[in-house]
């Protein structure tokens, strides 16, 4: 069954909540593949300027910490995907310079790691 927009309904004319000003920096959602204790991506507002590096060292370790899998993880193995396609971010450059904007959608998957026992959990 198709989704149809309704003709008569009134325009959609009013000031989006989402927007990049309404926040203290762009949000940046972050999933991990293969790992569902954590179900959806988290969304996190990250400065522009923040070295693309220092997301796994310095901001994952306090979300995904407590994961036995993230400690064991080979950053430079790590398989990144923006907005479902695959994607090589240099850790040197910031979030910005490696094209990263206000909710934007980036995954890792972690090659060998699978979750609690391969559970993806």
């Amino acid at each position: 069954m198709s989704v149809v927009a309704n003709p008569n309904a009134a325009p959609y004319d009013f000031p989006m909540k989402d927007v990049r000003e309404n926040f203290p920096a762009p949000l940046l959602y972050i999933g991990w593949e293969d790992h569902l204790m954590i179900c959806a991506p988290v969304c996190l507002p990250l400065p522009p300027d923040m070295p693309f590096g220092a997301v796994g060292e310095a901001v994952l370790p306090g979300v995904y910490g407590y994961h036995p899998d993230f400690a064991k993880i080979d950053w430079a193995a790590v398989e990144w995907t923006k907005s479902g396609q695959p994607w090589q971010p240099d850790p040197a450059k910031s979030l910005a310079e490696n094209g990263l904007t206000h909710k934007d959608v980036i995954r890792f998957r972690t090659p060998g790691l699978h979750g609690l026992n391969g559970s993806c959990n």
